[in-house]
């Protein structure tokens, strides 16, 4: 394992993440990925190289330096999509394949699900909904949707 110190993060003349390793001063382009991108997206991120082989593990972002945190999580938040569903508008049937349309925090829009196989439950409260696409959107806390959007839901659970 890699420690903090025992490396560095920048970006190179194309705008890609590379790393430093003090050991090998050979640049590496490099990716973050989160372990757990849904439940814990702070803690446990990997940095791989282009061969997907690990070579650097983060065990907190609070723990990094400023300028390595940020340009972390710039390049998470590049790479990331997962709208968070905000209010379920209207469904187009109750029967798959249905077309929902939806407001999440990236705007409105609309998505088909093809089965109800494609909902997915990450724990008591959350979900993660699969579009005919393969797009995923987030339900953080199905509690905290309104009325007329859980009643919806509960249709398809």
């Amino acid at each position: 394992m890699i420690h903090m110190l025992d490396y560095h993060l920048n970006r190179n003349s194309y705008g890609r993440m590379v790393l430093t390793i003090a050991s090998n001063p050979t640049e590496k382009e490099v990716v973050p990925v989160r372990a757990f991108p849904i439940s814990n997206p702070l803690q446990a991120i990997a940095l791989v190289d282009m061969q997907g082989y690990e070579l650097a593990w983060i065990d907190s972002l609070a723990k990094l330096p400023q300028d390595f945190r940020e340009l972390i999580e710039d390049e998470l938040a590049s790479r990331e999509f997962i709208p968070e569903i905000k209010r379920i508008v209207k469904l187009s049937s109750f029967i798959t394949p249905v077309t929902w349309f939806v407001e999440t925090d990236r705007g409105n829009t609309d998505f088909v699900l093809k089965g109800e196989e494609d909902i997915r439950r990450l724990s008591t409260s959350s979900l993660m909904i699969a579009d005919q696409y393969g797009v995923c959107f987030l339900i953080k806390n199905r509690a905290m949707l309104d009325h007329h959007s859980r009643k919806l839901l509960d249709h398809f659970l």
